[in-house]
């Protein structure tokens, strides 16, 4: 058996290191809060040392995955080792300085403080909550700013391998496009956020032309500012509610959505998938990705029970049972399959020619 190479002993141990800050990071400020707000800690399932057990490999797995994809070309081994780290490291004090906050909302179950500054006619009202208790929810620049660094902590450094698992999918279903030279592929990403999942597509697929829509201005405002700084086409990003985009129908050769529909009531989960089909093209691709779900992974159901009670996310609990499958079927997609990957599942369906 050949002896790995340097870079991928580089990439395991980054990984490890991120799991093992993030491990970190969630002991001590369950510690300080058990101290300061023992209130706000709320009654959680026990997780036993099999599970745990578990949930290591399949987060050996995942990295496994990741690597292979990288070796194998679907994005570049660089991808890898992509992230903001000195602009993380400034602002991971900031994320310390919310705690009180968030523990003061968890403590008093106030889920509903968004800044007066907002224009709540804007906005669907299951939008204008403090979903993980964060300050501001989706609705300010101080929100956007530590988003990212808040979410790597959460999945203990695997958010962004959780991620790509959409671009194999994707890269797939756009392969008949990429080879007629005429024709320029267009990608849009639904619920972007600040743009991670924008930067891994340019990535892998630097000849696409990329969209991004979001609900937050805050966040699309983070997004432009990592694009920007990025070599390849500027990115066309645009406020908007994925239940009612303002795309032209079938404009658009692939979307993707990552990490929105536990975030959504059910109706509004059916209609976002019903925009998605009216945007793709006759053989267009929507490629998905969100939380597994007790159906396809019952082993970790205290994981997806405790993240509710933690976490302040009114539909995640109707998600984890929701037929995401016979949603896709009704708004009139075919060629559905999905898979898991740690604590990511992932679906590709096609809009029928």
């Amino acid at each position: 058996m050949a002896a790995p190479s340097l870079r991928k002993i580089a990439y395991h141990t980054l990984q490890q290191g991120k799991t093992l800050a993030g491990i970190a990071h969630k002991e001590l400020s369950t510690k300080l809060m058990e101290v300061f707000a023992p209130e706000a800690a709320p009654g959680k399932f026990p997780i036993n040392q099999d599970l745990v057990k578990e949930v290591r490999r399949s987060m050996e797995n995942l990295e496994s995955v990741d690597w292979k994809e990288a070796e194998a070309g679907i994005y570049p081994k660089s991808q890898l080792f992509e992230a903001p780290w000195f602009e993380w490291a400034k602002k991971y004090p900031l994320v310390w300085l919310d705690m009180p906050q968030i523990w003061q909302r968890k403590t008093k179950n106030k889920t509903r403080e968004i800044p007066r500054n907002v224009n709540e006619q804007e906005y669907p009202d299951y939008y204008l909550q403090n979903f993980h208790h964060q300050t501001d929810g989706y609705l300010s620049e101080h929100s956007a700013e530590i988003y990212d660094l808040q979410v790597e902590i959460l999945f203990n450094g695997t958010a962004d391998s959780m991620r790509r698992r959409i671009l194999s999918p994707l890269k797939t279903g756009l392969k008949k496009y990429l080879t007629e030279d005429s024709k320029k592929v267009k990608v849009l990403d639904v619920a972007t956020g600040t743009g991670r999942t924008l930067q891994q597509i340019q990535s892998a697929l630097p000849q696409v032309e990329l969209y991004g829509i979001d609900l937050s201005g805050s966040y699309l405002k983070q997004a432009s500012k990592y694009l920007s700084s990025r070599s390849g086409d500027l990115v066309q990003l645009t406020k908007g509610n994925a239940e009612n985009m303002p795309y032209l129908s079938e404009s658009f050769q692939a979307l993707t959505c990552v990490f929105l529909f536990h975030e959504l009531p059910r109706e509004a989960r059916q209609n976002v998938l019903n925009e998605c089909f009216r945007l793709l093209e006759p053989g267009g691709t929507l490629v998905l990705a969100d939380s597994i779900q007790i159906e396809d992974s019952p082993k970790f159901t205290p994981i997806m029970e405790n993240f509710h009670k933690i976490f302040h996310e009114p539909y995640y609990r109707d998600y984890i049972i929701d037929d995401i499958n016979l949603r896709l079927k009704e708004s009139g997609f075919s060629a559905i399959t999905s898979e898991s990957h740690f604590m990511t599942k992932v679906w590709k369906a096609n809009k029928p020619i």
